[in-house]
């Protein structure tokens, strides 16, 4: 291993201080709700705070004179994985202190789940959580969705350690624009989008029928495309106002936010003329008018009714978002079939929903068709195109080694719960559901059911599903490879 590529501990601890320091301090921002509803007998979020902050700070202080090196590769990818796990052991720390759950692989669950954006909650009664958890609840979501990338992205180069390994994985997908050369002011803009969504949401919910708390956490949980809700119902305990709101962010969560920010400051066209996002809203429109359809001619709903379950069930599958007004469950199965089918293509690449995402099954399927085409015309030279540009044949073979992984993926997770106990449609919903990091699956975890009941062994496996889905498949799976540490 040359001098370049070695794995340097102080390194990697450096920037988990950082990432520590940042948690803590969102941490810090919970203790009003805390001191509020519960005064200063309660201390399960300060020594959560306090424990967090203090082990940021001695990770970087005791690295400090390793400022000025840069993060290698093998570095950067081992900084990615290393970075939910430490935050999600830290951040489950006010569930087990709180009590609010049993133990630790339960309050570990819940955090991953939360930073994932995964939604997946092993809570059976969350009207009778702590308010002050719940709040530290939705902002692992909001804290997972971007934040914290983007956070450390804008601070790490002050502390001259290299971030752009996490930017893109945060930031994953194909994308063949650039907001701006440097990645540091990419980020700043790109955070401001996030935190103007995310304020402008709640204000807009506190409008309808929910106080400043529950639109404040809903606000935080459907902008970072989490689905973490204050009540069991989900939003399906609120008006058709706070039910639309919430559909209008979803949608915006499931978009490319590189996009989103080149459309505001700079044309106006860019979004509207890129084929992803063309083709993400033919699905939420197609899916949704066919989904009217059969609810409105064969299960007997009521227009409008129809029209606001199915748009809101389609637009939370495909953002991966997890919310829900009703229990699809209840539907014909060839309805929650498709459902599940938008759960694992998830929205647009850039965004800070899950799945697979629509820019490679678009890939996917034109390289499928143009197989056919090159069959017939074989020295032909007939690339894949997206956004009328000619992708490599390297690109091309990456994002069908992908899809094909993924299926693999999932199969293999399938196949471990029924070994360990789970029934059929659970490990199915299961499987999918933290894999695409929506939370939302069928069977004992569809609408109103939670993850409490599967084994202590289930709940890790889903947890590795989780983090598989996050960090993008290949990039935790390098890691076991030989050739990685080469």
């Amino acid at each position: 291993m040359g001098a370049n590529s070695k794995v340097r501990l102080s390194v990697l601890l450096r920037v988990q201080g950082l990432l520590l320091f940042i948690e803590g301090l969102f941490m810090l921002t919970v203790l009003p709700v805390t001191y509020f509803h519960h005064g200063i007998n309660v201390f399960s979020m300060p020594f959560s705070a306090l424990i967090t902050v203090l082990t940021g700070f001695i990770l970087t202080f005791s690295t400090r004179r390793y400022k000025g090196q840069p993060i290698n590769h093998r570095e950067g990818v081992i900084t990615i994985c290393l970075s939910w796990l430490m935050l999600s052991v830290f951040g489950g720390l006010p569930f087990l202190l709180s009590k609010s759950v049993p133990n630790f692989t339960d309050a570990f669950f819940e955090a991953l789940s939360g930073f994932t954006t995964t939604g997946s909650t092993i809570l059976t009664n969350i009207e009778t959580v702590p308010k002050d958890i719940l709040l530290w609840r939705s902002l692992t979501q909001w804290m997972g969705g971007l934040a914290i990338i983007v956070f450390a992205v804008v601070l790490i180069p002050y502390l001259s350690v290299g971030g752009m390994q996490l930017f893109m994985t945060e930031m994953n997908g194909i994308n063949y624009d650039k907001l701006h050369p440097r990645t540091m002011h990419t980020a700043k803009r790109l955070w401001a989008l996030y935190v103007f969504f995310t304020l402008l949401e709640a204000v807009l919910l506190h409008f309808g029928d929910m106080d400043w708390f529950d639109a404040v956490c809903h606000s935080l949980t459907t902008i970072s495309s989490g689905g973490f809700s204050t009540r069991a119902s989900s939003i399906a305990g609120y008006s058709d106002y706070s039910q639309i709101i919430v559909m209008v962010f979803m949608t915006l969560s499931g978009c490319n936010f590189t996009l989103l920010l080149i459309t505001l400051v700079r044309n106006p066209k860019a979004l509207f003329n890129n084929e992803e996002f063309q083709h993400f809203v033919l699905l939420i429109l197609g899916v949704s008018a066919a989904i009217t359809l059969v609810l409105v001619f064969m299960v007997n709903v009521s227009v409008g009714s129809a029209l606001r379950s199915s748009f809101f069930s389609v637009i939370s599958c495909l953002t991966t978002t997890g919310f829900f007004v009703t229990d699809y469950t209840l539907w014909p199965s060839g309805l929650w079939v498709v459902l599940l089918l938008l759960v694992f293509i998830g929205a647009c690449s850039g965004s800070t929903a899950g799945g697979i995402k629509i820019i490679r099954h678009l890939i996917f399927t034109k390289n499928a068709y143009l197989e056919l085409r090159r069959v017939l015309h074989p020295n032909a030279i007939i690339p894949v195109k997206i956004n009328k540009k000619a992708l490599s044949r390297s690109v091309v073979f990456k994002t069908m080694t992908f899809v094909f992984v993924y299926f693999i993926i999932l199969i293999i997770g399938m196949v471990v719960l029924l070994t360990l106990g789970v029934d059929f449609d659970t490990s199915i919903g299961a499987t999918l559901a933290t894999l695409s990091n929506c939370g939302l699956g069928i069977g004992s975890v569809g609408p109103f059911g939670t993850y409490a009941f599967l084994p202590q062994a289930a709940k890790w496996v889903l947890a590795i599903l989780m983090l598989l889905g996050r960090v993008e498949l290949f990039t935790l799976i390098s890691i076991f490879s030989r050739n990685f540490w080469k």
